[in-house]
């Protein structure tokens, strides 16, 4: 079970035991979307605790990579012409 279909089973859970005011008979639908809502929370937990990480670490790859600076020595000549002055 998915996140998605655990998420589905808790808001279907919901609408039946919050939002439907329909009497069928020989079934509570109260108890009924209690019991979705339990089954998608577990569902959910799974999802993320259980099978999440190794979606994860399956799919991680890390590159490092090292750059240096080329060294180069320059020798800068300053001349000045002093018969300007």
């Amino acid at each position: 079970m998915g996140i998605g279909v655990s998420v589905f089973l808790i808001a279907a859970g919901a609408v039946l035991a919050f939002a439907v005011n329909a009497v069928v008979p020989h079934v509570d639908l109260v108890t009924v979307g209690v019991i979705l809502m339990v089954a998608g929370a577990i569902g959910l937990i799974m999802s993320l605790t259980l099978w999440g990480p190794r979606r994860r670490v399956a799919g991680a790859t890390y590159v490092t990579e090292e750059r240096t600076a080329p060294v180069v020595e320059r020798t800068v000549v300053r001349e000045t012409d002093r018969s300007a002055y």
